[in-house]
């Protein structure tokens, strides 16, 4: 007897699939990305679970389902990220606990827009191109991710936190950095995640061969020597107060905190002597008489440079968060903060009703120019940054490429006690990693509980002191001169290179 063989269905006449559960375990998955940053640094876990969003992405053709898929593991992926947001509007900012947890969830809802864009963009190619698995996968997929990151870096002044490219700076695609920079990082990540994806075709093989080609390839150019030394090296002190956040701006504190800093600055000369993020936490008008004059004669004494977090207020309402300094010569130094914290640091129109619920304090700042000049140091420029202004690599070239004198070294100066004892920390120090990768410049840090550090040109973490407690980081540093390609060109080239992977599929297609 011979058995007839039921030809396969008609796809066309297949009963839609369904979406809820898909988007449950999209949302899972992209929760679990946060394993892949520090502190865990498990950066290759992102290749499945990203595989695992492209694969139901590309089960069908079927723009709606796969944009809600997206949105879903976009929500995940934000509120596992950025989850220590609830401690500062709940302990510190005093916002009731259901608010503060909404307001999570509808940042991550928000969040999720970028990843649903991105897999609805790129399934919407896919039926308007009609593009086979591989176009679809390998090339189409992972374009639309860094460019929904990059989106995500500066659409309504943009929060690139938890970008998919910071997971790999110690990882073999982080050689790229000095390139394409974090989204370019990023885009290479999907591609990866993409090639773990074709794993389930028949051209398994070209997947396996992508992975492989892009990780290699990422570990050599790590040996490249993008800039090289400018100068001889400085001597440095980064202070750490760790002055608990309940207290740095409660009057009965003020006085002994002025105090601590100004005992830990004179301590002991460097050439270069650096504060947290408003560690003096009064206006110059309302400082005890003689303290900055204290600091200045110190600063000429001992042939130090002082950089300290000070807010400065220039008219009625009119404050900016800065970083102040002085020569031994006596010549001042002033940088304002430039890219400012929603709701922490600026208010967005019509939420004021949302920032006035919370006990934030100088919450609505002046915003600094885009471009401001580095602090000479002996033979080195050091340019600072403000706390989540080293989130925006693309500023940061900018600055360099635009300098009179471009800075040879940087330096962040934070206060993350907001976030308690989580996650946030250590995220901010892979940035600043990222940064120094990007820019061939080492990246100082000083910090009011941590990660105090000092980072190299390479991105390497050379020298660091315990979170959470009081301390002083000395140690040298050498500044950098040179180019790199990121800097020249900032996000264009990521973008340019993104622009002709379109255009080479389409002309493929045609």
């Amino acid at each position: 007897m011979r058995f007839r063989r039921t030809p396969p269905p008609d796809p066309a006449n297949r009963p839609p699939r369904k979406t809820l559960w898909p988007m449950l375990f999209a949302a899972l998955a992209g929760g679990a990305s946060l394993f892949t940053f520090a502190p865990f640094g498990w950066w290759w876990l992102q290749f499945p679970l990203l595989a695992f969003l492209f694969y139901q992405v590309g089960i069908d053709a079927n723009t709606k389902r796969a944009a809600w898929i997206g949105w879903a593991f976009g929500f995940g992926w934000s509120v596992a990220g950025m989850h220590w947001l609830y401690i500062a509007m709940n302990r510190f900012g005093g916002l009731p606990a259901p608010l503060a947890a909404l307001a999570i969830v509808l940042l991550g809802a928000y969040m999720g827009i970028y990843a649903a864009l991105a897999t609805g963009f790129a399934s919407w190619l896919r039926k308007r191109w009609s593009l086979k698995v591989k176009a679809f996968l390998l090339v189409v997929l992972p374009v639309a991710w860094g460019i929904s990151e990059w989106m995500r870096g500066w659409v309504f002044t943009g929060f690139p936190w938890a970008a998919s490219g910071y997971a790999h700076n110690a990882a073999p695609l982080g050689g790229y950095a000095p390139i394409v920079g974090v989204y370019g990082v990023g885009m290479l990540a999907a591609l990866c995640a993409a090639g773990c994806a074709m794993l389930t075709q028949k051209s398994r093989w070209l997947g396996a061969a992508i992975v492989a080609a892009a990780l290699t390839t990422g570990a050599g150019l790590r040996f490249i020597e993008w800039t090289a030394p400018a100068g001889k090296p400085l001597t440095v002190r980064l202070l750490q107060g760790d002055i608990p956040q309940d207290q740095k701006f409660d009057q009965a504190y003020i006085a002994s905190t002025l105090n601590l800093y100004r005992d830990m600055i004179v301590a002991a000369p460097a050439d270069l002597i650096a504060t947290p993020e408003t560690a003096i936490v009064q206006f110059p008008q309302e400082l005890p008489p003689g303290y900055l004059a204290s600091l200045t004669q110190f600063a000429q004494r001992s042939g130090s440079t002082l950089m300290y977090g000070i807010p400065f207020m220039d008219g009625p309402n009119t404050y900016s968060n800065s970083v102040g300094g002085v020569t031994p010569d006596g010549k001042g130094y002033r940088y304002d903060k430039h890219h400012l914290v929603p709701f922490g640091e600026f208010i967005p129109r019509g939420f004021r009703w949302f920032t006035d619920l919370m006990r934030i304090p100088l919450g609505d700042f002046t915003r600094g120019g885009a471009l401001q000049p580095p602090l000479q140091v002996k033979d080195q420029y050091v340019l600072p940054n403000v706390c989540y202004e080293d989130a925006f690599g693309e500023e940061i070239a900018d600055q360099l490429r635009h300098a009179a004198h471009p800075a040879t070294i940087l330096l962040n100066v934070s206060n993350l006690a907001w976030y308690g004892d989580s996650a946030a920390i250590p995220q901010h120090l892979q940035i600043s990693q990222m940064r120094a990768m990007e820019t061939g410049r080492p990246m100082l840090r000083s910090t009011n509980n941590g990660a105090t550090a000092i980072v190299d040109g390479r991105g390497q973490v050379v020298q660091k002191i315990p979170f959470y407690q009081r301390g002083v980081l000395t140690g040298t540093v050498q500044g950098m001169q040179g180019t790199t390609p990121y800097v020249r060109f900032g996000n264009y080239l990521f973008l340019a290179l993104s622009a002709i992977a379109l255009i080479a599929v389409r002309l493929a297609r045609r």
